[in-house]
């Protein structure tokens, strides 16, 4: 699985608990946006993370 800056978008926007949690980890290690972005696709959808059944379907053809 490979990290997608435009699915991890859409995960965000369609979950209130990852923005929350985007905020917190901006916050509290200082990073930007889009490092955050990559520290939470690492920490909560890969490797069997919490939503990486949800950041899968994205990539899956609609029809």
């Amino acid at each position: 699985m490979k990290f997608i800056k435009s699915q991890m978008k859409q995960l965000l926007k369609d979950n209130k608990e990852l923005q929350t949690r985007l905020k917190e980890l901006m916050e509290e290690h200082k990073l930007e946006k889009n490092f955050a972005l990559k520290a939470l696709y690492h920490a909560e959808v890969a490797e069997g993370g919490k939503y990486q059944l949800a950041y899968q379907a994205l990539d899956m053809p609609k029809g």
